[in-house]
């Protein structure tokens, strides 16, 4: 009965070491094949300078740009997450009026707002970088980026 059950035991363990081993092979093997960035999309950058072909100079002064950008505009996103995470801490306040959300949610909205009207300027401002070729591209490029990840509502309902 003891030999049976050894048995049985390293044959389950040897089962879940392949399943394991595996695993990890498909893992590794797949990050390989759908990119370095997260959720297998590569590098933005990288890809739209890939795409529309950019000189050495665009590439130059895209990166100081989006720099540029960045550096502006991470406050204003450190500012949506502390507005925000005060807006969900009201859920311990059993009393909180629907005044006081809309405040909070306003302030939220507004803040977005912001970042969506800086991120369009600096849109406009790598878009003049281009060649009306490019541009073109870069059009396409700028809607595919905004829609990467997003489920139509429709795709929701089938």
């Amino acid at each position: 009965m003891k030999n049976s059950n050894n048995r049985i035991l390293t044959i389950a363990v040897v089962l879940l070491l392949i399943a394991n081993i595996a695993l990890v092979a498909f893992l590794v093997m797949g990050k390989k094949k759908n990119g370095d960035g997260p959720r297998g999309k590569g590098d933005p950058s990288e890809m739209l300078a890939k795409e529309l072909n950019m000189t050495e100079e665009q590439k130059k002064e895209h990166k100081l740009l989006k720099g540029e950008h960045l550096k502006n505009i991470k406050p204003l996103f450190d500012s949506v997450r502390a507005a925000k995470t005060a807006f969900y801490a009201l859920l311990k306040d059993s009393t909180v009026s629907d005044s006081v959300l809309d405040i909070y949610s306003r302030k939220i909205t507004e803040q977005q707002s912001t970042i969506d009207k800086l991120t369009f300027a600096h849109f406009k401002r790598i878009r003049n970088l281009f060649t009306a070729e490019q541009q073109t591209k870069f059009d396409t490029f700028v809607q595919k980026m905004m829609q990467r990840g997003r489920k139509d509502s429709a795709d929701k309902s089938k």
